[in-house]
């Protein structure tokens, strides 16, 4: 044990310069600590407390004389054992326990605590002995066990709540020795391991073991060999601790454990926060030395000579020693810092690091030591060691610290370890990933860099960043490595892009995608669609046609329903990987609208194939199909619209082939355009702007035609023949389309005449067959006609001729009858005003003899009306200021004034009458004719303001008549 290493690991407290104070006069008996106090006894039976300063703090008479005491650590109790003459006339032993915490007044100079306990030791059946040890257990409160070892080898045991004399008594009696001075108990130890309560005794011969559960308990003795006074401690653990001259002993429940050769007469044995405390007496020289020892860590924490010592205590965290002459020594534990520092100065780097680890310090201040060890040992080029070292503190120092000091290409091994076990932790950054790759790499340690990709967590993940790794691994050109990492992963795109940005295995990827799970597999195509449709178009098309409808799934599923059908991804979602390549786009939406006849997205795909269709200057690539397999091969790619020269797109040439395709093109759109407009629905399955757009700009004269006539824009439709001056096609349209009786346009005819007119060529036959119609639906009056047909200086007279002859004859006709009518009204007129002119001027005579409501004879009261009509007043009720039988027609002429006039307020309802008639005069006529409009300035306003308004002229430019006649013919 001489090779142990002696440190100061503590140092004396107080200055070095404390000592019993003089309050406690008498010779010091027993001692105890506890609950922050000193207790000691004297034997003039005082009993004094002592603060940390070890100042006198107050005491007071327990005894005549203290033998033994103990603070109590649970409750603040005292127990005292000593000899008591207040008793009896003879001193008795007694035992007594103190409320420290009721402290009662004696007087005016002193204090005592309350005692709330006396026993008698002995008694008829414990006879009398000496006692020699005295030990008390704090079971459940109150319980108290306290153990009396005797000098004949017996041990009493008291059992109870002592303050209200609830108490057992039993005895123990160590194995029977012949030599009765080799008998007596030395020392007491109770151990407690859960439920079991166990009593070490000692003697100087023997070492036993009771087991107080067991009644009667039997000693079990442990060792033959036993120990002196003052040479028995116990340790936190529960062990047993022996002081004999040659080694220190430790005894556990089963017999003698491991044993420390520390040469010397152990005056006292003590145990301090791990520490064995020993006070050794040098047989040759007679000093007393002071050890503390590190069992743990085998060294001295501190060595001192010392004088005689009467008494070892240990409070505060400080070990006190108190000496035959009073005096004191007060020595406490360093900081572990002051501790490491001084082990720092002297490089006992293993030494510091065992000391942290055996006194269980934060995992940062073991870190700290150890990152020192390793810098020391780096300093010293030791860098494998060293590297041990930093590979302890992962998780505490930053791993920046230990890279930087071993980037040189000399040390790589060191800095892979490190890494390594990085990445084993969890605690590797994606930088750490990339530099323990190339690592790897430079090394070209294939079989460390597959067991690094393959490696895995607990939970089946990997303790990398994985797309750091494949990063580094693709760059480095280990495309297998990284291809592993990213399917384990998941990380499709990964797999893919080396797949065939760098490899180039397009049916490898192909295969691939087909095993995803639909959603994986739409957001690879997105990503990488566009060099798969340049190598293997038709093998994507059919992944694509998988994807966006129910193949694969509908089986599984049973059927095909709406709701999932709106779950698939969209055709729409994939346009942008066709960018250049849209004779397979066409393929692709071709098929799919084929398949799929409800699609969400059908207008806008309809739409698509209608751009790819109409498009004039679209260069397909010639498609051939290949033997093996009717796989599509690209013979030429399409490079784009055109090439811009001078500002315009010239074509990239355009032989019969191209032309041949471009119209079977236009073919597919006519057919598209009308099978995605039924009949039956009001707006077509595609956006109709666009599709107008598309036929103009590609001059599709078929599709526009369509186009206009679904949406009855007849005018448009005669426009487009206008424009290609087709005529038949024109006059056949008209007939088709301008007929009323079929819901056509007539004004298409009209519209017809003003082309013609127009023309400045000779059309008489075409005139001719449109005045037909003109004439057969009266649409337009002769004046507009000849109007019309006058700017067109290649027609002659000749060709309205025989229209205008019939159309006078009409006149006339209608002419002569407008006369007739006008006679008869104004017959009519003139017999109404000569009656009226009779009725204010003639009397009336009333010859009627019969009620003409009754029909019975008339008799006063008779009522009499200017009508000619007689009643009885008793037959006429409450109304007698009207006829009965002329009131309904006089009341309908009254509503219909009245109607009339209100008519006259609403203006927009009279030029809607006027515009869609086709003989507007007579509509105005008719306002005319019943007093709607008047030349009165009293006369409706709001039509002559109208006509400002909607013409652009005023009405006061005109009279009224003439105005109006503009309205109708303009």
């Amino acid at each position: 044990m001489y090779q142990w290493r002696k440190f100061e690991f503590f140092e004396e407290k107080l200055a070095g310069k404390c000592a019993i104070p003089e309050e406690v006069s008498g010779k010091i008996e027993c001692c105890s600590s506890g609950r922050g106090k000193v207790v000691i006894g004297c034997d003039d039976g005082s009993v004094s407390f002592l603060d940390r300063s070890l100042h006198f703090s107050y005491g007071f008479q327990a005894h005549s004389s203290v033998l033994f005491l103990q603070q109590l650590k649970q409750r603040n109790f005292l127990v005292t054992i000593g000899d008591d003459e207040q008793i009896s006339s003879q001193q008795s032993r007694c035992l007594k326990v103190f409320d420290l915490d009721r402290i009662q007044p004696e007087g005016t100079s002193s204090t005592s605590p309350d005692c709330i306990g006396i026993l008698r030791i002995f008694t008829n059946q414990f006879p009398e002995a000496k006692i020699t040890s005295f030990l008390v257990l704090e079971e459940a409160p109150p319980i108290l066990l306290i153990a009396i070892g005797l000098d004949n080898g017996c041990i009493y045991c008291i059992k109870g709540d002592i303050a209200r004399e609830r108490i057992t008594r039993f005895k123990l009696q160590v194995n029977n020795v012949s030599d009765k001075s080799q008998c007596a108990i030395t020392g007491l130890g109770f151990r407690v391991d859960g439920q079991a309560l166990q009593l070490f005794a000692v003697t100087p011969s023997s070492v036993c073991l009771f087991v107080l559960q067991n009644q009667p308990s039997r000693g079990q003795t442990l060792d033959q060999i036993g120990g002196n006074v003052n040479s028995v401690a116990m340790s936190d653990r529960g062990e047993l601790i022996i002081g004999r001259p040659e080694a220190v002993y430790f005894y556990e429940v089963d017999g003698r454990g491991p044993c420390w050769a520390f040469e010397g007469e152990k005056k006292f044995l003590g145990w301090f926060r791990g520490y064995l405390l020993c006070i050794i007496e040098d047989q040759r020289s007679g000093n007393h030395t002071f050890n503390i020892y590190d069992l743990k860590n085998h060294l001295i924490a501190h060595s001192l000579v010392v004088k005689e010592v009467s008494h070892l205590l240990c409070e505060w965290g400080n070990i006190i020693l108190i000496m035959a002459d009073k005096s004191a020594l007060c020595i406490g534990e360093k900081d572990m810092e002051s501790k490491l520092d001084m082990l720092f100065k002297k490089n006992l780097y293993t030494v510091a690091i065992n000391l942290v680890q055996s006194q269980q310090a934060d995992a940062a201040a073991t870190a700290e030591v150890l990152r020192k060890y390793g810098d020391h040992l780096y300093s010293k080029q030791d860098y494998d060691e060293a590297m041990a070292q930093y590979i302890h503190t992962i998780g505490h120092l930053e791993p920046s610290y230990v890279i930087q000091k071993f980037l040189d290409a000399q040390r790589i091994y060191n800095l892979t370890n490190y890494l390594e076990k990085l990445h084993e932790k969890g605690l590797a950054s994606k930088d750490h990933t990339t530099l323990l790759l190339n690592c790897y790499t430079k090394l070209k340690d294939v079989d460390k860099l597959n067991v690094f990709i393959k490696s895995e967590d607990g939970f089946g993940e990997h303790k990398f960043d994985v797309e750091t790794a494949i990063r580094v691994c693709r760059a480095t050109n280990y495309h297998e490595h990284a291809m592993y990492v990213a399917k384990k992963a998941g990380k499709h795109e990964w797999y893919l892009k080396i797949l065939l940005e760098d490899l180039g295995r397009y049916e490898e990827a192909l295969q691939y995608i087909s095993s995803l799970e639909p959603s994986q597999a739409g957001v690879t195509v997105k990503e990488y669609g566009k060099i798969l449709i340049e190598h293997k178009p038709v093998e994507t098309i059919e992944i694509l046609m998988r994807l966006c409808t129910e193949d694969g799934e509908s089986a599984k599923r049973g059927g095909v329903n709406g709701a999932y059908l709106t779950m698939l991804p969209s055709p729409v979602d994939f346009l942008n990987i066709f960018i250049h390549h849209l004779q397979s786009l066409m393929v692709f939406l071709e098929k799919y609208t084929n398949k799929v006849k409800d699609s969400p997205a059908q207008v806008e795909i309809h739409n698509t194939l209608l751009e790819l269709y109409l498009s004039n200057d679209l260069n397909f690539p010639l498609m051939s199909q290949a033997s093996n397999g009717g796989e599509i091969s690209v013979t030429a790619t399409r490079r784009g619209a055109g090439e811009m020269s001078n500002g315009k797109f010239v074509a990239d040439g355009k032989d019969l082939t191209q032309e041949m395709d471009r119209m079977e093109r236009q073919e597919k759109g006519l057919r598209l355009l009308k099978s995605a407009w039924p009949s039956d629905l009001e707006h077509p399955l595609y956006d109709v702007d666009l599709a107008i757009i598309l036929c103009e700009m590609n001059d599709f004269k078929e599709g526009l035609l369509y186009i206009y006539e679904k949406m009855k824009l007849y005018k448009e439709v005669i426009s487009c023949y206008m424009q290609a001056h087709d005529h038949e096609g024109l006059i056949s349209c008209c007939k088709r389309l301008g007929d009323s009786g079929k819901g056509g346009d007539p004004t298409l005819w009209a519209d017809l005449l003003k082309y013609f007119g127009e023309l400045g060529e000779d059309c008489s036959k075409e005139v001719k067959e449109v005045l037909t119609y003109i004439e057969r639906d009266d649409i337009l009056p002769p004046i507009i006609v000849l109007q019309t047909l006058s700017k067109n200086p290649c027609l002659t007279l000749s060709v309205i001729k025989d229209y205008i002859a019939r159309k006078l004859e009409q006149e006339s006709k209608l002419i002569e009858e407008d006369r007739r009518s006008i006679e008869k009204y104004q017959e009519a007129t003139l017999t109404m005003r000569k009656e009226i002119q009779d009725l204010r001027t003639n009397a009336r005579i009333f010859q009627l003899s019969k009620c003409t409501a009754c029909t019975f004879t008339l008799d006063l009261p008779a009522v009499h009306f200017m009508c000619i009509h007689s009643f009885h007043q008793r037959c006429l009720g409450d109304n007698e200021k009207e006829c009965p039988v002329c009131a309904p027609e006089y009341r309908s002429v009254l509503e219909l004034k009245t109607s009339l006039e209100q008519n006259s307020k609403d203006q927009d309802r009279f030029f809607q009458q006027v515009k869609s008639s086709k003989d507007g005069f007579s509509v105005i006529a008719e306002y005319f004719g019943k007093g709607v409009i008047s030349k009165t300035s009293n006369g409706p306003t709001e039509i002559w303001d109208g006509i400002e308004q909607t013409f652009g002229f005023p009405p006061l430019a005109l009279d009224n008549q003439a105005s109006l006649f503009l309205l109708c013919f303009p």
